[in-house]
């Protein structure tokens, strides 16, 4: 069997809820989706660049991978997935989006060959795992309405996002404690956005707020300053930007920077390289959640079935997809109750288009 087409084709996906981190506004998600056939089979991957996290940008990542793919693709065979990569990681080095969605294609590839969703093929710990489900920056008022719309629709779990105003941050978590009680819980996400200084202020005045873990909160190109605050605080820190190869993993861990590693599959190159670095935090005692962009479902159920399969991942942040506006792959994913399933359907479960 051999590769003999493929197809790199730009989607657009309005969001019906826009949302604000510390760097940026996003009010749609744009994406590239990519079919690799074989015969009759063909694998469907999600490519999410995003330029303050992976460095990408779409247009840049599209114009290449037309340019590049022909010659690393066709006539290989696809469930030679290593040499593919070897090829594919030379020809568009530091384009990790890029890897991640030709490796989900071909992962998808190999589990309709098999007739088998992806998350057994890999290992088949659990068959569903709890989202977070996000709240970006904004009031108090505001925080709190879609806090408790998101109680009502069965999420127990809820990622605030912030790190522009650390007194700010720290009135909205109050406030959220104040009213949800201890049942709901809930994350936070600085995204670069403290200084030291400011951060261990945050840990000191919400450390009886039962706050489950604290990401990345300062900048990522000085990753040391997350050792500053891991020594005086008992709440897990997380490293998200700081971590985006399997170099940048061993040097968190090795430094004992971090408790926790978001691991997105945009970020690492795709579910090869993610199985590397969540093999390398279970050897380091270091627990995984499995993170993402503004993805299409099919991105995220790459994501999904690979945080279905190992042991080692306590925790998802899956939740890209949710308010997308006419996303063609929806079908590919379940939720319920803040809960999210495989579809049961071969590879991540989408036929594509």
């Amino acid at each position: 069997m051999k590769i003999d087409d493929f197809e790199v084709v730009k989607v657009c996906l309005q969001m019906k809820d826009p949302y604000e981190v510390a760097y940026e506004k996003f009010d749609k998600a744009e994406n590239l989706l990519i079919r690799i056939s074989a015969g009759k089979l063909h694998g469907w991957g999600c490519i999410a660049p995003d330029p303050h996290v992976t460095g990408e940008n779409i247009e840049d990542v599209y114009r290449k991978s037309l340019e590049i793919l022909p010659e690393v693709l066709l006539k290989r065979d696809p469930f030679r997935k290593a040499l593919i990569m070897k090829y594919l990681k030379a020809a568009a080095p530091g384009l990790f989006s890029l890897w991640a969605g030709v490796d989900t294609a071909l992962w998808d590839l190999l589990g309709k060959q098999a007739h088998l969703p992806i998350w057994k093929i890999l290992g088949g710990y659990r068959n569903y795992i709890s989202t977070s489900v996000t709240i970006g920056i904004c009031g108090i008022d505001e925080t709190l309405e879609r806090a408790r719309d998101f109680e009502l629709q069965g999420f127990h779990i809820l990622k605030i996002k912030g790190g522009n105003d650390v007194s700010e941050d720290i009135a909205r978590l109050q406030g959220l404690r104040s009213a949800l009680g201890t049942d709901m819980k809930i994350r936070f996400d600085a995204n670069q956005g403290y200084s030291v200084e400011e951060a261990l202020f945050f840990v000191k005045n919400i450390k009886e707020l039962d706050i489950q873990l604290f990401e990345q909160p300062t900048i990522k190109s000085k990753p040391d300053q997350l050792g500053a605050i891991i020594n005086k605080t008992n709440i897990p820190i997380m490293a998200d930007e700081s971590l985006v190869s399997l170099l940048d993993a061993f040097s968190l861990v090795k430094k004992g920077l971090i408790d926790l590693m978001n691991i997105k599959l945009m970020k690492v190159g795709g579910i090869t390289e993610a199985i590397q670095v969540d093999g390398l935090a279970r050897a380091a005692g270091v627990e995984v959640m499995v993170g993402c962009m503004d993805e299409a479902a099919l991105g995220i159920s790459a994501g999904l079935h690979f945080a279905l399969s190992r042991k080692n991942i306590r925790f998802a942040d899956l939740d890209g997809h949710l308010g997308l506006i006419d996303d063609p792959s929806i079908e590919c994913i379940s939720l319920n109750r803040g809960k999210l399933y495989p579809s049961g359907s071969p590879g991540f479960g989408w036929a594509g288009m």
